[in-house]
């Protein structure tokens, strides 16, 4: 008999589809939605650049399928998600994304549209797709990743910055649409969490201080930090939170 705890935070039967899920905080979730019980679809530009996140997953003991597609082209994710109903998608996890550093009055609009196509844009197209086959079927949940800089303005990260603004607004105002069609959707905005995206701000002694001594963790967070809270929110101990945007920050924001 499936017992409490297990009932409210197994995925077992669902299906997930994970965006940039070929390392750090993409790989992370992937994996440990499958650990939670669900069958995974790996989201990536390559087959071989998501070869490591499809075995560990094997190995898992839960079935992967691979959608390739390069996520800031709205022509490819038209294409790669113009039959996406057929997967029947429970769960749908928008975090590929991309940060390019360089000041406000410097830096070109070709990098602008590039973070904006790939980490705003994206969002919203595909959670129209999958959640167009979610509203069909009355049920899924939608987990967007957005960031401190929802919130804050950021330094030298213009473009990202106002794409993980527009993530946010998104957030909540598919949540208003679709809750009362079944459709949950929420986002997750990790605090400095240590990936390749980060390892500039790491490798700079002086940033990386400042910022260890804001947060009251005294740490950096691990992907794995942000996993386990994705497969809080897909589960079903989530089901009446809806539009948040939940930091996970150690503490960073309450500073």
């Amino acid at each position: 008999m499936t017992n409490w705890l297990e009932s409210q935070f197994s995925l077992v039967g669902k299906k997930a589809l994970v965006t940039g899920s070929s390392k750090g905080i993409g790989a992370s979730i992937a994996q440990a939605l499958a650990h939670a019980g669900a069958d995974i679809v790996l989201v990536g530009r390559s087959e071989e650049s998501l070869k490591e996140t499809k075995s560990a997953i094997k190995k898992i003991g839960r079935k992967v399928e691979v959608l390739l597609c390069d996520i800031s082209s709205a022509a490819a994710i038209e294409e790669a998600f113009a039959n996406i109903a057929d997967l029947k998608i429970d769960i749908l996890v928008n975090n590929a994304g991309s940060i390019s550093r360089a000041p406000a009055a410097e830096t070109e609009m070709q990098d602008w549209n590039r973070i904006i196509n790939t980490n705003l844009d994206s969002v919203f197209q595909i959670s129209q797709a999958c959640g167009r086959a979610m509203i069909a079927k009355g049920s899924g949940t939608i987990i967007n990743i957005a960031s401190l800089l929802s919130f804050q303005g950021g330094i030298n990260v213009p473009a990202y910055t106002a794409s993980k603004h527009g993530v946010a607004g998104v957030t909540k105002a598919l949540a208003n649409e679709w809750g009362s069609r079944g459709v949950i959707v929420n986002a997750i905005a990790p605090g400095y969490i240590s990936t390749d995206n980060t390892a500039a701000l790491r490798a700079d002694a002086d940033r990386n201080a400042s910022i260890l001594a804001r947060i009251p963790i005294g740490r950096w967070g691990n992907p794995e930090d942000i996993s386990a809270v994705a497969v809080f929110l897909a589960s079903p101990a989530a089901r009446y939170i809806n539009g948040e945007v939940l930091t996970v920050d150690g503490g960073w924001m309450g500073r």
